[in-house]
C-alpha cells in the first residue's frame, strides 16, 4: 500500500505541483478529477493549498489525491478566459498589496479592484506605496490623501522604497510570522522589494519597458518562501487586468467596506448606490464622508458588472 502523506503546496506550473513536507520538496501532479465547490477554474489547486499526497512506487515523485478545506482563498478573472477564475493563493492570513505613483503611474481603481478580491473572506490588505525616492513634493501630498482615506476605511497604508530602504522593517514586522501574498501590478518593484526583505530569495528582477512605460512579468508562477524571520510569502506573477464576470452588482456593493457600513441608513435594503431616493451613500459621497474617486470606481465596476465586460487598466482611469 502506497504511503500517504500531508503537506502544503509552494508551486504551482499549471501541471505540476511542489509540496513541502517538513523540510521536504516533493514534485506532485493531480491523481483523478479534484472537485472544487463547483468553481470554474483554470488551475484546481492554489499555492498555499493542504494536500494529501500519494508516493508512487518506485519513483520520486506523488500524486496529490485529496485537498484539504481551505480558510480562504484568492481567485481572479482570468487574463485569458473570460469566464473562467485563476487561484492566486490560498490560506492566507493577509496580504501586501504593491503599488507606486511612478514608474509606473498609479492607477487608482486597481487598488479598489484588487480589494474587491480579498474583502469576501475578509483578508486583511497592507497598501504598500514603493518608490518613495523617487517621489517629489507634489507626490507625497497624493500619498498622504490616499493614504488617509484607506486608513479611514480600514485599511493599513505604508510608504517604502526598495532602493534606501525605507520601510522594510515596517514590512519584515507586518510579515513576520504570517501567510502572506505579496501581489501588485507589473513593475511595481515587488521583486526587489521581496529581495531586500530576504536577500538570499535573490528573486529575478527588471526594469520597466522604456518603449511602454509599463511593467514587465518577472514571477511567472506563484511561488511559497519561508522567510528567515518567521512565516511565508507568496510571490505571484505581477497584475496587469483584473475583471469580475463572476461578480454580481450586490457583491460589488457589499463589498466596498464603508458603502456597505453606511448602507443600512439607505431607505431601499437592497439599494446599489446609483439612482434611488434617499440613498446613505451618495449623500455620503456629495458632503465628503466617501470619497469621490472610490464612488466612481464603484460606478465603474457596477457598469462593467451589468455589461459583463472585460476590463483592462487604462492609462484614464
Amino acid at each position: 500500500m502506497s504511503e500517504k502523506l500531508t503537506g502544503v503546496v509552494t508551486k504551482s506550473t499549471g501541471s505540476w505541483y511542489l509540496v513541502r513536507i517538513g523540510t521536504d520538496i516533493i514534485q506532485c501532479r493531480v491523481k483523478g478529477k479534484i472537485k472544487l465547490d463547483d468553481l470554474k477554474l483554470t488551475n484546481p489547486i492554489a499555492v498555499g493549498d493542504q494536500v494529501i499526497i500519494e508516493m508512487e512506487p518506485k519513483e520520486d515523485v506523488a500524486s496529490i489525491v485529496t485537498i484539504l478545506p481551505r480558510k480562504n482563498y484568492i481567485v481572479r478573472q482570468s487574463p485569458r478566459k473570460k469566464h473562467l477564475l485563476h487561484f492566486m493563493a490560498s490560506n492566507v492570513d493577509q496580504v501586501l498589496l504593491i503599488v507606486t505613483l511612478k514608474n509606473p503611474n498609479l492607477k487608482l481603481g486597481f487598488i479598489d479592484r484588487f480589494l474587491l478580491m480579498t474583502e469576501p473572506y475578509s483578508i486583511p490588505v497592507v497598501i504598500v506605496f514603493n518608490k518613495a525616492d523617487i517621489y517629489n513634493e507634489e507626490d507625497m501630498k497624493l500619498f498622504n490623501y490616499i493614504k488617509t482615506i484607506y486608513k479611514n476605511i480600514g485599511y493599513q497604508v505604508l510608504l517604502c522604497s526598495a532602493e534606501t530602504k525605507l520601510g522594510i522593517d515596517d514590512c519584515k514586522n507586518i510579515l513576520k510570522d504570517k501567510t502572506t501574498l505579496v501581489s501588485g501590478q507589473s513593475g511595481v518593484g515587488k521583486s526587489t522589494l521581496i529581495n531586500q526583505i530576504q536577500p538570499r530569495l535573490l528573486i529575478k528582477t527588471e526594469e520597466i519597458s522604456d518603449f511602454s512605460g509599463k511593467g514587465q512579468h518577472t514571477t511567472t508562477f506563484a511561488e511559497m518562501y519561508t522567510l528567515d524571520i518567521g512565516g511565508q510569502i507568496i510571490d505571484s506573477p505581477g497584475i496587469k487586468t483584473l475583471g469580475f464576470s463572476h461578480f454580481d452588482k450586490k457583491d460589488v456593493a457589499h463589498n466596498f467596506k464603508e458603502f456597505f457600513t453606511i448602507s443600512s441608513e439607505c431607505k431601499f435594503a437592497d439599494c446599489l448606490h446609483m439612482n434611488e431616493p434617499n440613498c446613505a451613500v451618495k449623500k455620503a459621497v456629495e458632503s465628503g464622508k466617501i470619497a469621490e474617486f472610490r464612488y466612481q470606481n464603484y460606478l465603474a465596476i457596477i457598469d462593467e458588472v451589468e455589461n459583463q465586460n472585460y476590463w483592462e487598466i487604462h492609462d484614464d482611469v
